[in-house]
């Protein structure tokens, strides 16, 4: 070993910046966590006690355009899992994940004819959307150049990013999805 490599395998910037590399995702899951929490915690103080029910009937009342979101986001998340947990590089993984990439596409161009809680037009789910449209071919390109790496960790990022982020925050009191669970 040179004095170099000792040297740079001793910098405690370059160990934290190896860590950070090999967590990102994970390091971006306990932050959208936290501000979920946050923002949840100042929307439920100004709302009366919450108790949860399932009622479809939001949903059912709900516009074409939402269902459409609604549907391509939870093919999306579903089809993710199986891609995620199950054996990489075969036949089944290429078919089910051109399926993904077009679920996902569908729901981050959906979410773009969708209004915000407060009647806003866009809100800073729309800032992953645009996110996901963005890095969804560049996760194809590299798993065409046979880049395995930049395809795992591309495709990840906008699962967490995309499905598991954005998705929870449909969660917040206000939402949709809050109606579907929860009575206040």
């Amino acid at each position: 070993m040179t004095d170099a490599t000792f040297a740079q395998t001793r910098n405690p910037l370059v160990s934290l910046n190896r860590w950070r590399a090999r967590n990102v995702n994970k390091i971006n899951v306990v932050i959208g966590g936290i501000i979920f929490v946050i923002v949840s915690t100042m929307s439920l103080d100004a709302m009366p006690p919450a108790r949860f029910r399932l009622d479809a009937g939001p949903f059912l009342a709900a516009p074409l355009m939402v269902k459409v979101h609604a549907g391509a986001a939870v093919t999306a998340f579903l089809v993710g899992v199986i891609l995620l947990t199950g054996v990489k590089g075969n036949l089944m993984h290429r078919a089910l994940g051109y399926g993904w990439v077009v679920a996902m596409a569908t729901t981050a161009i959906s979410s773009f004819m969708l209004f915000g809680p407060i009647g806003s037009f866009f809100s800073l789910i729309h800032v992953l959307s645009a996110w996901t449209l963005i890095v969804l071919p560049m996760g194809i390109a590299a798993a065409r150049r046979h880049n395995v790496r930049a395809h795992a960790q591309r495709m990840t990022g906008v699962f967490i990013g995309g499905m598991l982020i954005a998705g929870l925050f449909t969660f917040l009191p206000g939402r949709l999805m809050w109606s579907l669970f929860f009575k206040t």
